[in-house]
């Protein structure tokens, strides 16, 4: 057994791609459906924490085999800082698109009914159930506004997915770093969801953004003022990642110790992580 987790090759390390982020976005999307288009099911705070969740067991999924990044910011941040394979960034990435492509059809397959009652002409006023906008496509916040909050909420992200998984760092031990991760999502979104809806993943707005043009969302495209907007939460996060990969290097990662043995009077990594 262990010696076929050893030799699964890329073929496996993109499938486990693909299940991880499609189980992120069902959660994720289903529960702004849920949200949006009934009434009374759910809030905001439901909605960070399912996609919270979504992303604990999407990591859960993936981890062992692909090191579950789910996310192309996260790749590209991690083959600019951490050694990943530069070779496996685009397809790393294709597999994060289309599991969140495929999830985002499940969910509008699922929610066909509620959403033609909700909102018959498929207008911006249900496409944020799929892709964001900037302010929610209620508040006053514009592109470069939004592109802005991108930047900031995924170097957040990014700094402190480096920080959990650092073993030379105090990293969650008993295979808690997937929960941890999910728990840092849920802050994001509980503190910079107002000004671009948070999608600080790239795969997470565009797949469903093309899932729901196909499905008749005409003006998936563009925001609710007109301007052509998909690109945002691709160009955003990709520059937020390296942003918050970077400053974790240089404000922490290069202070920490070499791994070995631990300094007398510092609590101890998990052996078994530290010798995964």
């Amino acid at each position: 057994m262990a010696e076929r987790l050893k030799n699964h090759g890329l073929a496996g390390e993109l499938a486990a791609e693909f299940a991880g982020t499609l189980i992120l976005i069902l959660f994720g999307v289903g529960v702004v459906a849920q949200v949006v288009a009934t009434t009374g099911l759910g809030d905001h705070n439901s909605i960070a924490w399912a996609w919270g969740l979504g992303v604990t067991f999407g990591v859960y999924v993936a981890a062992r085999i692909s090191g579950a990044h789910l996310n192309p910011a996260v790749t590209v941040a991690l083959a600019v800082f951490q050694g990943f394979s530069w070779r496996k960034v685009v397809p790393y990435s294709i597999a994060q698109f289309l599991g969140a492509f495929v999830a985002a059809l499940i969910v509008r397959w699922n929610y066909t009914e509620v959403l033609a009652k909700f909102d018959p002409g498929h207008t911006i006023k249900s496409q944020f159930v799929f892709s964001t906008l900037p302010g929610n496509g209620a508040l006053p916040v514009h592109t470069w506004g939004a592109f802005r909050d991108q930047v900031i909420g995924t170097a957040i992200l990014l700094f402190l997915i480096l920080a959990v998984t650092d073993l030379r760092n105090t990293a969650p031990a008993a295979n808690l770093a997937p929960f941890i991760i999910g728990l840092i999502v849920v802050a994001i979104g509980m503190a910079f969801g107002t000004d671009a809806g948070y999608a600080i993943n790239p795969a997470r707005d565009f797949g469903p953004r093309l899932a729901s043009f196909f499905t008749g969302y005409g003006g998936a495209f563009r925001d609710q003022y007109g301007d052509l907007y998909f690109w945002v939460p691709i160009v955003g996060p990709i520059i937020g990642a390296v942003v918050g990969a970077g400053l974790y290097k240089v404000l922490v990662g290069r202070f920490l110790p070499a791994e070995g043995p631990e300094e007398p009077g510092r609590t101890p990594n998990d052996p078994e992580l530290e010798h995964a």
